[in-house]
């Protein structure tokens, strides 16, 4: 999957007017699916692994097309609604997502890093305890501190995107992500001082 830029994104024809045309010709709809599937997969695969994250792209795209027409053609960037639909979607995967970082917080192994172990082995290490200490801290959240701090750090969306995304006042966005950084702070500073012992 090709990422594609904001810049090159606002070049071609709105979202909305991809979405409205997706209507009367269904192949305008894979426009839309070629500007964001690749962002929308790398946030999902980071939290449940590359291969429920082709799946969930796939599930995404598909309700984002039968919702089509419902879709508030005064949003230009379907983004915050793609990403809606993604996390509603995740939701339904919670219980993988918790293992998967509790996994992570026991082995320091991320299953998006493909690299081969012989390479790098002292990087690793020195990652790996901090991999854990990240993976504890995410897996401490709620899921949906959880959910509003990865649409942050990893899909880039704004407090009105993710509010837009998960039909959430923007207020609600700031608190939930207050929460979580001041929580990520507490245990990163723990996993750090025991370090220095």
């Amino acid at each position: 999957m090709v990422l594609i830029t904001p810049a090159e994104r606002s070049s071609g024809s709105p979202d909305s007017e991809l979405i409205k045309d997706s209507g009367a010709d269904p192949e305008r709809f894979g426009a839309l699916f070629d500007r964001h599937a690749a962002e929308i997969h790398r946030f999902l695969a980071r939290r449940v692994g590359v291969s429920m994250a082709d799946d969930l792209v796939s599930e995404t795209f598909l309700v984002a097309f039968r919702l089509r027409a419902r879709y508030d053609p005064s949003r230009a960037d379907a983004r915050p609604w793609l990403f809606g639909i993604a996390t509603n979607l995740l939701r339904r995967h919670r219980r993988s997502e918790g293992a998967h970082y509790r996994l992570l917080a026991r082995t320091g192994t991320d299953r998006l890093d493909g690299r081969d172990h012989a390479e790098d082995v002292a990087e690793r290490m020195t990652a790996a305890g901090e991999a854990r200490q990240v993976a504890a801290a995410l897996a401490a959240l709620t899921p949906k501190e959880r959910d509003v701090l990865l649409m942050s750090v990893w899909a880039g969306l704004s407090y009105d995107e993710i509010a837009s995304a998960l039909s959430i006042p923007v207020g609600t966005v700031r608190s939930r992500l207050n929460r979580a950084r001041t929580r990520l702070r507490q245990v990163l500073d723990r996993g750090l001082a025991r370090r220095d012992v």
